[in-house]
C-alpha cells in the first residue's frame, strides 16, 4: 500500500513539472509561427520557450538573411528548410561558401538574392544554378561587374521564373539572349539600367519568354522597334518603360491592338509621348488599372479623353505634368471611379479643376496635391465633402491654404491613415481636429511653425495607432510635446525632431519607452547629449536608423552605448559630433551596420578609420571627406568595394581653422590679450568641422587658407591652453571640439 502511494505521489510530481507545451502538435506550433510573421524579436522569444519550440522553429523558418559568410555552414545546419536565401549582407567571393550552400540547400533552395555584390566567382554561381533545380528566383541587382558569362550561367536555370538584373551595366544583348533561350519559363525580368541592352535583347526576351507577366525596361536605349513583340505577350500585366527617351510611341499608329492583358503601365519621364502614342499602346487594354505618366506629356483634353473608357482604371499618376483646364474637365468625365490620384508638383491645377475631379471621383482613397500652390480652401472644402473615405492625403507646401482648412479635414476625413501637411499654415486648432482621425499612422508636420506642444498633445491623445511623425524644424515643440507623443503612441516606429532646438535629453528619455522605435532623427538638437542617447540605446533595441548630425554634445560615451545595445542598427549619421576613433571602432562591432556618414568628426584619424572599416563586414555605403581617400590603404578600399560597399567622397574642410592676424598672435604670445575677450563673438561662427592635424593634413589645409575670413575669433567657454609653434596655435577644446588656430 505504501509502495502504491509512493508511486502515485511520484506520478503527481512528474505531472506537476511536465512542460504543457510538449502536448502541442507541430502543426499547431507552425500556425502560431505563421501568425508571428517575420518579426525577429517575437520569433526568437518564442523559440526560447522550450526545446521543442526551438527545434520546431528551426524547421519552420523558410527565409534567411545571414550577416557573415564564415558562419554560413552553422546557420544553414540550424535551419534545414530554407528556401529563400538573402545574401545581400553576406557577399560570396570564396568557392567554399558556394559549396556550403550547394551541399545544404540543393533540394530546398527556390530563391537567392545576391544584390549588391559587385564581384563573385562565376564558377561557384554557375555550379549552384545548375544543381539547384528548384531555383525559381534570382536577384543580382547592382552586381556592376556581372557580365555576359554570368548571364550564360543563369541560362542553366531552366525553371527560373523571376530575375532581377538592375544596374548590371556590363550585360549586353548576348547575355540577355542566352537567358531568353535558356529560361523560357520567366514570368518577371527587370533590366532597369542595363545600359548595353538594346532592341535586340528585349526582342529576344519577348519572342522566347512567352510567360512574361512583368517587364521593366527603364532607362534602356531602346526604340519603338522592340515594342510590337512586347505588346504581343499574351500574359503581360506590368510594363515599365521609365526614362526610355528614344521611344517614339507616336510611330506605333499602325499597331492594330495593344496588350489586352496589361494592368499596370509606367511610362514616367518620357516627355515626348503624346495622346496619339498613348492611345496606340493602350488600345484594347481593357484591364488597365494603374497608369503613370509623371513628368511626361502635357495633360490636354485629347490625352485625357483617350483614357475615358477604361472602366477598370483605379490609379493614375500625373506628377510634374502641366495639366490644362480642359484636361482636368476630361478626367472628371471618365467612366472609371478612381481610387488613387497623384497631382504632385503639377502646374496648372486650379480650384475649379480639382473640385470638378473630386466631385466625380468620390471613391478616392489616396490623393496627392503636393506643391499645388494655386489651390485654396475652396479645393480643400470640395475634397473633404466629396471624398470622406480618404485614407491618404499629401498636401505639402500648399501655401495658399489657410489654417481653417485643416479643421475641416479633421471633421470630415476621419478615416485618414496618412497625412502630410509639411510646410503649411496648420496650427494647434487644426491638430486638435485632426486628432479625431483615430486610424492615423503617419503624420508629417515638418516646417509647420505655428504648432506647439498643445497641438501635439491632442495628437498623442487621439491617435494611438501613430507609427510615424515628422516634426522637422517645428521650432516651438519642446520636451513636453515629445513626451505626449511617446506616452500616447506606444507603437511609434519613426520620429524626426531635427532642428527642434528646444528638444533635450528629456525627450529621448521619453522616447526610450517606445520599444518599437526603429528610426530616430535628431540632427541639429544642441540640447541632446550622450546621456539621452544612452537611454535610447538601452530602451529602443529595434533601432535601425539614427541621425545625430550636429549634436555636438554627443561623445564617445553615447556611441559606446549604441555599440553595446543597438545590434540592429543599419544606418547612422554622426557628422559634426564629438566622436573620436574610440567611438568609431566601438560602432564597428555592430554586425548589421550598412550605412555610415561621418564628416567633420573630432579626433578622427586615418588609423582609427582603417581599424573601424576593417571590422565592419557588412558596409554598403560610407560617406567621408575626400582627404581620407589618399590615406586609406588601396587594398582595404578594394576589398570593401568588392563586397558591394560604395564610398561617397566629400570636399568639405576637415578642421576648424581660424586665421589670426599677426597682431593677435603677438598679443596672445606676450599675454597681453586674454582669449576670453573674443568668446562671445566666436560663438556665432559657423562650424566647418574639426580633427587632429598631422603634417600631411596641414599640407592639405594650406590651399584652403586663402578662403577663410581674416578676423580674430578664437576661444571657448572653457579657455584652452594655447601654445605657439611656427605660427600654428593648437587649442584643446571648444564645446567638445578641438580648436586649431593658424597664423595668417
Amino acid at each position: 500500500m505504501k509502495a502504491y502511494e509512493g508511486m502515485q505521489q511520484k506520478q503527481q510530481k512528474q505531472q506537476r513539472f511536465t512542460n504543457p507545451f510538449t502536448s502541442l502538435t507541430e502543426e499547431i506550433v507552425f500556425a502560431i509561427l505563421d501568425f508571428l510573421g517575420h518579426d525577429p524579436f517575437s520569433r526568437k522569444s518564442f523559440s526560447l520557450i522550450c526545446k521543442s519550440f526551438y527545434s520546431i522553429e528551426s524547421r519552420h523558418r523558410k527565409t534567411l538573411k545571414p550577416l557573415r559568410s564564415d558562419f554560413l555552414r552553422q546557420i544553414l545546419l540550424r535551419y534545414p528548410a530554407i528556401d529563400h536565401l538573402d545574401l545581400s549582407r553576406c557577399p560570396l567571393n570564396e568557392g567554399d561558401s558556394w559549396d556550403v550552400i550547394l551541399s545544404l540547400c540543393k533540394s530546398t533552395l527556390r530563391s537567392i538574392k545576391l544584390s549588391p555584390s559587385m564581384f563573385f566567382a562565376n564558377a561557384g554561381f554557375s555550379k549552384l544554378v545548375i544543381n539547384c533545380s528548384a531555383l525559381v528566383e534570382i536577384d543580382l541587382s547592382n552586381a556592376t561587374e556581372f557580365t555576359d558569362s554570368g548571364a550564360a550561367a543563369i541560362a542553366e536555370a531552366k525553371n527560373l521564373e523571376r530575375l532581377w538584373l538592375v544596374r548590371c551595366k556590363l550585360v549586353s544583348d548576348i547575355g540577355i539572349g542566352c537567358i531568353a533561350v535558356g529560361c523560357t519559363k520567366l514570368r518577371l525580368i527587370n533590366l532597369k539600367w542595363c545600359l548595353r541592352v538594346s532592341d535586340l535583347g528585349v526582342g529576344l526576351i519577348a519572342m522566347k519568354c512567352k510567360e512574361i507577366r512583368s517587364l521593366d525596361l527603364s532607362y534602356l536605349s531602346i526604340t519603338k522597334k522592340c515594342l510590337p513583340p512586347v505588346l504581343q505577350l499574351q500574359h503581360l500585366e506590368d510594363l515599365v518603360i521609365v526614362g526610355c527617351f528614344n521611344i517614339d510611341l507616336d510611330g506605333l499608329t499602325n499597331l492594330k491592338q495593344g496588350c489586352k492583358s496589361l494592368q499596370v503601365f509606367n511610362m514616367s519621364n518620357c516627355p515626348c509621348i503624346s495622346h496619339v502614342g498613348l492611345s496606340s499602346i493602350t488600345n484594347g487594354a481593357e484591364c488597365l488599372r494603374q497608369l503613370n505618366i509623371s513628368y511626361g506629356p502635357t495633360v490636354t483634353f485629347d490625352l485625357a479623353k483617350c483614357l475615358q473608357y477604361f472602366s477598370e482604371l483605379q490609379s493614375i499618376r500625373l506628377d510634374g505634368c502641366l495639366v490644362t483646364c480642359s484636361g482636368m474637365k476630361a478626367i472628371g468625365n471618365w467612366c472609371a471611379s478612381l481610387k488613387e490620384l497623384s497631382l504632385s508638383k503639377c502646374s496648372g491645377v486650379t480650384d475649379e479643376g480639382l473640385s470638378l475631379i473630386v466631385q466625380r471621383h468620390q471613391e478616392l482613397r489616396k490623393l496627392d496635391i503636393t506643391c499645388n500652390r494655386k489651390i485654396t480652401q475652396v479645393s480643400i472644402n470640395s475634397i473633404v465633402k466629396s471624398c470622406t473615405c480618404l485614407t491618404t492625403l499629401r498636401m505639402e507646401s500648399c501655401s495658399l491654404v489657410q489654417s481653417e482648412a485643416f479643421v475641416s479635414i479633421g471633421q470630415h476625413c476621419q478615416f485618414l491613415e496618412e497625412l502630410d501637411v509639411t510646410d503649411n499654415e496648420i496650427d494647434d486648432e487644426g491638430l486638435k481636429s485632426i486628432a479625431r482621425c483615430f486610424k492615423l499612422s503617419s503624420l508629417k508636420l515638418g516646417i509647420c511653425l505655428k504648432i506647439t506642444d498643445n497641438g501635439i498633445a491632442h495628437v498623442g491623445t487621439g491617435c494611438p495607432k501613430l507609427t510615424e511623425i515628422d516634426l522637422y524644424r517645428c521650432i516651438r515643440i519642446t520636451d513636453v510635446g515629445i513626451a505626449a507623443i511617446a506616452h500616447g503612441c506606444p507603437d511609434l516606429e519613426m520620429i524626426n525632431t531635427s532642428y527642434c532646438d528646444k528638444v533635450t535629453d528629456a525627450s529621448l528619455e521619453s522616447l526610450s519607452k517606445c520599444l518599437r522605435l526603429k528610426a530616430l532623427e535628431i540632427r541639429g538638437c544642441p540640447g541632446v547629449s550622450s546621456v539621452g542617447l544612452s537611454t535610447i540605446a538601452q530602451g529602443c533595441r529595434q533601432l535601425t536608423m539614427l541621425d545625430i548630425k550636429k549634436c555636438q554634445n554627443i561623445t564617445d560615451l553615447g556611441i559606446l552605448q549604441l555599440a553595446q545595445f543597438s545590434n540592429k542598427l543599419l544606418r547612422i549619421n554622426f557628422s559634426y559630433c564629438s566622436v573620436t576613433d574610440v567611438g568609431l571602432v566601438a560602432l564597428a562591432s555592430i554586425s548589421s551596420l550598412q550605412n555610415i556618414t561621418m564628416l567633420h568628426l573630432v579626433g578622427l584619424t586615418s588609423n582609427g578609420l582603417v581599424a573601424a572599416l576593417s571590422a565592419c563586414r557588412g558596409l554598403m555605403k560610407v560617406k567621408l571627406h575626400r582627404f581620407f581617400k589618399q590615406l586609406l590603404p588601396h587594398s582595404l578600399l578594394d576589398h570593401l568595394q568588392s563586397h558591394g560597399c560604395v564610398f561617397q567622397w566629400r570636399d568639405k574642410a576637415t578642421a576648424q581653422v581660424l586665421i589670426l592676424g599677426k597682431t593677435a598672435v603677438k598679443m596672445l604670445n606676450d599675454g597681453s590679450q586674454d582669449v576670453h575677450v573674443l568668446v562671445d563673438r566666436w560663438k556665432q561662427t559657423p562650424w566647418s568641422g574639426s580633427c587632429l592635424l598631422d603634417d600631411g593634413q596641414l599640407q592639405f589645409l594650406k590651399p584652403l587658407l586663402g578662403k577663410q575670413r581674416l578676423d580674430c575669433k578664437i576661444g571657448g567657454p572653457s579657455c584652452p591652453r594655447i601654445s605657439v609653434s611656427m605660427g600654428i596655435l593648437l587649442g584643446e577644446t571648444y564645446s567638445g571640439l578641438p580648436l586649431f588656430l593658424l597664423q595668417a
